[in-house]
């Protein structure tokens, strides 16, 4: 009456993406570290360390969207686009402390939440590191650093986010600024 084999079939389906999807969590979990490594380098000016670790998370991921594409509902993993958001905020301020700039959505290839994520938890980067600037003396570079917060705060500012996680790193850039404008303003009073 059932088809044993069909079940068979099924079985091994189930079994085949259960270990994609393990596959992806686990490997997800290597690129939020290394994401995070870098971000430690890049307060530590460790930047050829940075860029080694951003590179190899950004050819993980390259790996990952290519499994993920692969098989229908592993798109779904949410611990990849948490990993991609942190490497996103790892490449974007290993740019800025290199470049001076903040990498495009389009220079990053992600999605548009993945990118604000990232962006926003980059502020809060920047402003660890106007701190440590700060305690320098380096009133140009803390200068710099809040006037990019300001303008990711202003562009932030034009979205009507829903009460969710995204809502919450939004309105963290606008504490980070303030923290921000205290230590330019305690620095240009020394």
């Amino acid at each position: 009456m059932i088809d044993k084999k069909e079940f068979q079939v099924m079985a091994s389906e189930m079994s085949n993406f259960d270990a994609k999807r393990e596959v992806i969590i686990k490997n997800s979990r290597d690129i939020l570290k290394m994401s995070k490594q870098a971000v430690y380098d890049i307060h530590r000016d460790d930047l050829n360390y940075a860029k080694k670790k951003i590179d190899d998370a950004e050819n993980e991921i390259k790996t990952l969207r290519k499994s993920i594409s692969e098989t229908q509902g592993l798109d779904v993993v949410g611990a990849f686009y948490d990993a991609v958001e942190e490497w996103v905020e790892a490449k974007t301020y290993y740019e800025f402390v290199k470049k001076g700039k903040v990498l495009s959505k389009k220079d990053l290839g992600v999605d548009t939440e993945t990118y604000l994520g990232g962006l926003s938890d980059l502020t809060g980067e920047l402003t660890r590191r106007a701190v440590i600037k700060a305690t320098l003396g380096k009133k140009d570079e803390v200068k710099k650093i809040r006037d990019i917060i300001d303008e990711i705060h202003g562009q932030f500012l034009k979205f009507d986010f829903r009460n969710g996680e995204l809502r919450k790193k939004a309105d963290s850039i606008k504490w980070n600024l303030k923290k921000v404008e205290e230590v330019f303003y305690d620095l240009q009073k020394r």
